[in-house]
């Protein structure tokens, strides 16, 4: 599957929507990236408007990646530190494969060309994420080059008796 990745698209309402539905498709295929299924757009949108602002203001970066047909099946969201001690590195956050392209190298695409355009990105040298203990999600990173550097247990509720692990995983870019 060939899919095409852009840094920084204008958010047209085309974006807005095409991310949002992406979302919830994941969230739905009980992709970690901040719900529990099941959810609608409706769920997802006050969560992208605090990231669409972000990039409004400079905050964040977008990074999508297109399909054939320009439909929006991959996206990653790489936030900036604006302490004068954290500029150096950034967060990636929200990062989604649309699960009818899942094990298909998709995700090791969109992480190459997340690592390319944190490179991009002058005196950036780290990037930082974090992911959802019991997915296997950890496993997908360090094939991706990161490596595990911090670990909170049981720090993310799913339900009453299902508690997660939050793993922080680092990638040094130079």
């Amino acid at each position: 599957m060939s899919v095409r990745f852009e840094l920084d698209p204008a958010v047209t309402p085309e974006v807005r929507d095409g991310i949002c539905a992406l979302w919830a498709d994941v969230s739905n295929a009980g992709g970690a990236v901040g719900f529990v299924p099941p959810v609608t757009s409706a769920d997802i949108r006050p969560d992208l408007v605090r990231h669409l602002a972000a990039l409004a203001e400079g905050r964040e970066r977008l990074l999508v990646g297109r399909d054939a047909d320009g439909r929006i099946v991959a996206t990653a969201f790489l936030t900036l530190n604006w302490h004068r001690m954290y500029t150096h590195w950034l967060w990636v956050y929200t990062v989604m494969v649309h699960p009818s392209l899942q094990g298909r190298g998709v995700g090791r695409a969109l992480m190459a060309a997340v690592s390319a355009a944190a490179r991009g990105i002058d005196g950036v040298i780290g990037l930082r994420l974090t992911c959802r203990g019991g997915t296997g999600l950890r496993r997908f990173y360090e094939a991706c080059g990161y490596r595990e550097i911090g670990r909170a247990p049981r720090a993310i509720k799913l339900a009453d008796d299902d508690f997660r692990d939050d793993v922080t995983m680092w990638l040094d870019l130079v």
